[in-house]
């Protein structure tokens, strides 16, 4: 069976040890962006091996071109994912502890997966909170996987760049969705990027709105309704969705295909990109 979505902490258990299971620990911290790689030597899943979001998931920053986690080169990416020991016979699992919903990081490396044609791929649902609750096994230290030669299978349907945005603005077939929360949208309280605001028609659809209280994913048939009332008669193959930096947006992503409705597209350098142009108009 392979899990392209999510997967509880009671089916990853069976697998653990398994060469064909590659676990991911995503944990980041955007104030303190050493504290994922701290908790993970501390405890972990067993098998699993720690991904930095900023120094292996993103591209170079550069200022005033990129946005804050710019896509990995192409390249670099297989490199990555070469190294990291995924091939075409590997089911991956990524983690992380992001909060309020858990999935954040590790839906960034599952859509990048994804990307490049691996569909073997799932987010824990729940992350870390939930593998501890269900009183789950762990380990320390540092854990690695033998290299396997990673062959990409480029899907471009799954990426848009600031140029396809603006195409997108100008045709009403196609919609662009926000997904930070209401009050960085509206262009409030907006603590880590420069300018406030969003980009103009965008639609604001939090990330967070797609989870439970215990920081779980709704059930398919919730995620199904919210994301049909949102799209309306647009299919998400015409659907666009970015975030601060493009890393919470993969968590739409994520939920809108767990839902049965198949895929939209990331704007990966999202806000934090599209205010490095001037000439950008933006909204409040």
């Amino acid at each position: 069976m392979q899990y392209q979505t999510l997967i509880t902490p009671q089916e990853l258990r069976p697998h653990l040890g398994d060469p064909n299971w590659a676990v991911f620990d995503c944990r980041f911290t955007l104030g303190d962006p050493e504290r994922g790689r701290k908790d993970y030597l501390i405890a972990h899943i067993p098998g699993a091996v720690y991904v930095h979001l900023e120094q292996e998931m993103c591209g170079p920053v550069v200022r005033g071109r990129t946005g804050r986690h710019p896509l990995l080169p192409l390249k670099d990416a297989v490199r990555l994912f070469s190294r990291l020991g995924i091939d075409e016979n590997v089911q991956v699992v990524a983690y992380d502890d992001w909060s309020p919903i858990s999935g954040a990081v590790a839906a960034r490396l599952w859509w990048m997966l994804r990307w490049l044609g691996h569909e073997q791929v799932a987010v824990l649902d729940g992350g870390w909170r939930a593998w501890i609750e269900a009183r789950m096994p762990t380990a320390g230290g540092v854990e690695g996987r033998s290299r396997r030669k990673f062959t990409p299978r480029l899907h471009l349907e799954y990426y848009a760049s600031m140029a396809d945005v603006k195409t997108a603005l100008l045709d009403p077939t196609w919609k662009v969705f926000d997904s930070r929360t209401a009050d960085r949208f509206r262009g409030e309280n907006e603590t880590i990027d420069p300018v406030a605001g969003h980009i103009p028609t965008a639609i604001n659809a939090p990330y967070v709105e797609n989870g439970t209280p215990e920081g779980t994913f709704r059930s398919p048939e919730e995620l199904r309704q919210r994301f049909a009332t949102l799209l309306g008669e647009t299919p998400p193959q015409k659907a666009i969705f970015y975030c601060g930096s493009g890393v919470t947006a993969a968590l739409n992503l994520l939920a809108l295909k767990y839902a049965g409705l198949g895929d939209a597209r990331l704007y990966v350098g999202s806000w934090s990109e599209w205010i490095t142009d001037p000439e950008n108009p933006v909204a409040r």
